[in-house]
Order: C-alpha cells, then sequence, then structure tokens
C-alpha cells in the first residue's frame, strides 16, 4: 500500500525548507554578486515548489509541514562552521548545495516510485523545475573546479 500523499508531500517540504535555508545562508555569504543572484533564485524556485506542495497537503485536508528537517538548522550551522574561510568558500557553498539538490531531485524521484498515482503527478510537475536548478548548481560546481 502507498504511504499517504500527505505524508510524502510534508517529508519532500521538510527537505526543501532545509536546502532553501541553505540556499539564502550562502547566498547572503556569497563572494561573487551573481553568484548571490542565481542563488537567490534557487531560494525563489524552492520557495515555489514548496508553496505548492503545501498547497497540495492542504487541499488533501492534512496539515502542511511549515519548518525543515528535525536537526536542520544545526546542520546548516555545521556546514557553515566547516566551510573553509578562504576565496575558494564560494566553490565549497556550490559543491553542498550541489550535494543538496542531488539529494532532493533523488527523494523526489523516491517519492514518485511510492506514492499513488495521483500524488506522482503532483511531484513529477514539480520535478522539472528542481531538475534545473540541479544542472545550475552542477553546471557552477564543474566551472568551479576549473
Amino acid at each position: 500500500m502507498a504511504p499517504r500523499p500527505q505524508t510524502i508531500f510534508n517529508a519532500l517540504i521538510r527537505r526543501g525548507i532545509d536546502l532553501r535555508a541553505l540556499y539564502r545562508d550562502a547566498s547572503i555569504q556569497a563572494s561573487e554578486p551573481g553568484l548571490r543572484v542565481v542563488l537567490g533564485e534557487n531560494a525563489s524556485a524552492l520557495d515555489q515548489v514548496i508553496a505548492d506542495l503545501q498547497l497540495q497537503v492542504s487541499q488533501l485536508g492534512g496539515k502542511p509541514a511549515r519548518r525543515g528537517r528535525f536537526g536542520g538548522a544545526a546542520r546548516r550551522q555545521m556546514i557553515e562552521w566547516l566551510l573553509p574561510d578562504t576565496p575558494r568558500r564560494d566553490v565549497a557553498w556550490i559543491a553542498r548545495l550541489a550535494h543538496g539538490e542531488a539529494a532532493l531531485v533523488h527523494a523526489f524521484e523516491q517519492g514518485i516510485r511510492h506514492a499513488s498515482p495521483e500524488a506522482a503527478l503532483v511531484l513529477r510537475r514539480q520535478l522539472p523545475r528542481l531538475q534545473g536548478i540541479h544542472l545550475d548548481m552542477h553546471s557552477l560546481a564543474r566551472a568551479g573546479r576549473c
């Protein structure tokens, strides 16, 4: 039996909230103005994904998640402390965000596989937006290694 759509959606909302917060932290700390803009745009795109999923949960009669996962803020703080305080800090942020994006895309793909057909359709509509962010971050990560 497939998990309830609200359960799948709320788990993805929590992951998205954590990643969005990480994008916001990175956009504040990035040294390159262009990178700050890209990271801010990606945070806004995640805002849309999160809002759409929260609306779906509400329409299904559930209570949408409004916070990230347990320990998400602590993980973000730890990432911030561990990132090197060097000119290559932007590259480290990009690598961390690319990893987070890959994990979120994977979680969506898992959700699609385990969801009911109706819930899977909702998730499939969000997937291209996430894959676009994911490709942006991996392109930035590759460019940063040069």
